[in-house]
C-alpha cells in the first residue's frame, strides 16, 4: 500500500453519462446541515469552508439535494463556490418531502418534481443541473411519469442527465424504457453490500453508481476487528480503507463521503492516494460477511 498527499485527482475520471468526466472520489453534502439534516450547521462558516476545501483538494462531483435542510445545502454551495469552476459537476436530488428531523416521505408527482427542479435551479444559481437524481420512487405514482417529467425537463434543457436513488435491478430497467439514466445511488459500503446485484448490472451498463453512507466502518473500526487491525498494519486510517475499498471494486462507482470538518475531509480525500494490494482488497473484502 502507498499513500501521498492528500489529493482526489489519484481516484480516477468517470465519464457520466458518457461525455462528463469527474473526479470519481466525489463529496456528499448531507452533513452540512443541522441534527436530523434539518436546519442551518451549527458552524456555517465552516461548512463554506469545508466545500471550498474539497474544491482545492481536487473534488469535482458534489452530491446534494432539495430536501438537505431542507433548502440548506443548495444554498451553501451557491454560497462556497459560485460563480462555479467549468470543471465542477452538482449532482442534485428531488423527491422527498420533509415535515421535520429525521423525517422523509417520498413525494414524486411530475408537477412536484419540476417545481423543485426549478427551485433547485435557483437556489444553486444554475442554468441547467448537469446530473438531476430522483431521490425515491413514490409507490402512489406511476414509475414512468415520474421519470417522464425529468426527460421533459432533459428535453427543455434544465437538466443533462438523468439519475435514481435507491431502486432496484427491475426498476432501473423500468426507467431506462423511459429515459436515458446516467446514475443510480443506492445504500453501499464495506459492511452492506446488499445492492450489489445492481452495482454489477450499472457496470455492465456503464451507469455510475454513487453509494451514499460509504463509510459504515462502525464495528470494523472497534479494537479488534479487521478493519482496525488492517489499519494499523498499513498506517491508513479505517476511513481511507473503506474509500479505498470501493475505488478498487468498481470503475464506476462514485464515492461521496460527506463531513462538517474539514480535517475529517482532509482524511477522506487521501483515500484516493490509497492503492490496496490484491491481498489487502480481499481481506477487506472478507472484513465482513454482507
Amino acid at each position: 500500500m502507498t499513500v501521498t498527499s492528500p489529493s482526489a485527482a489519484p481516484s480516477g475520471t468517470f465519464p457520466l453519462g458518457g461525455n462528463r468526466p469527474v473526479v470519481r472520489l466525489g463529496f456528499g453534502t448531507m452533513q452540512l446541515t443541522g441534527p436530523g439534516v434539518w436546519g442551518d450547521p451549527r458552524d456555517p462558516d465552516e461548512a463554506v469552508r469545508v466545500l471550498r476545501r474539497a474544491v482545492e483538494l481536487g473534488v469535482t462531483f458534489l452530491d446534494t439535494a432539495d430536501s438537505y435542510g431542507p433548502v440548506v445545502a443548495e444554498p451553501l454551495i451557491k454560497k462556497a463556490l459560485h460563480p462555479y469552476a467549468d470543471d465542477l459537476v452538482i449532482a442534485t436530488k428531488a423527491g422527498l418531502s420533509r415535515s421535520g428531523p429525521g423525517d422523509w416521505r417520498p413525494l414524486g408527482r411530475p408537477e412536484y418534481l419540476r417545481q423543485q427542479a426549478e427551485m433547485s435551479l435557483r437556489h444553486l444559481g444554475l442554468d441547467h443541473i448537469d446530473l438531476f437524481q430522483l431521490h425515491r420512487i413514490d409507490p402512489k405514482v406511476p414509475l414512468a411519469d415520474q421519470v417522464g417529467e425529468l426527460k421533459l425537463l432533459q428535453e427543455e434543457g434544465k437538466i443533462v442527465h438523468i439519475g435514481l436513488s435507491e431502486v432496484s435491478v427491475d426498476q432501473l430497467e423500468q426507467a431506462r424504457a423511459v429515459a436515458e439514466i446516467a446514475s443510480v445511488q443506492n445504500l453501499y459500503n464495506l459492511a452492506n453490500r446488499s445492492s450489489e446485484a445492481l452495482l454489477d448490472h450499472a457496470e455492465a451498463a456503464g451507469i455510475a453508481f454513487i453509494p451514499w453512507f460509504p463509510l459504515a466502518t462502525g464495528e470494523l473500526a472497534k479494537p479488534g476487528g479487521a478493519l482496525a487491525d488492517l489499519a494499523r498494519e498499513t498506517g491508513a486510517t479505517p476511513s481511507r480503507l473503506a474509500l479505498a475499498w470501493l475505488l478498487r471494486r468498481s470503475p464506476v462507482m462514485l464515492p461521496i463521503p460527506g463531513t462538517s470538518s474539514v480535517a475529517h475531509l482532509e482524511d477522506n480525500v487521501a483515500a484516493a492516494s490509497v492503492t490496496l494490494s490484491d491481498a489487502e482488497f480481499d481481506a477487506l473484502t472478507r472484513a465482513v460477511q454482507a
